[in-house]
């Protein structure tokens, strides 16, 4: 069983890498952006499988508690940095004109 779950975890990681590198960059950012929301769900099935589980499986479920979480922090910083890449340098005449700056 456990020789099954490799070969499986293996398979699924050699096709999501062949998945996302054929993104265009273009796309990148609205995908993230989707993947950020999905991954927010991960972070609510992994509460409730935390608060469900039996006590000697405790770890495992925070585990995937933490690894969720970390996903979705992950996935929030790299659409920032996508983001800040796109947009373009300020001029200081237009950082002027606002006044609350």
């Amino acid at each position: 069983m456990l020789f099954a779950l490799l070969i499986i975890l293996a398979a699924s990681a050699l096709l999501g890498y062949r998945v996302i590198s054929g993104v265009p960059p273009l796309l990148h950012t609205p995908l993230m952006s989707g993947m950020n929301a999905l991954s927010g769900i991960t972070v609510i099935g992994a509460v409730a499988v935390f608060a469900t589980v039996p006590p000697e499986a405790g770890a495992w479920a925070a585990a995937a508690l933490v690894l969720a979480m970390v996903n979705v922090a992950g996935g929030f910083w790299v659409t920032e940095r996508m983001l800040r890449m796109f947009r373009g340098k300020e001029r200081e005449s237009e950082v002027e004109d606002i006044p609350w700056q």
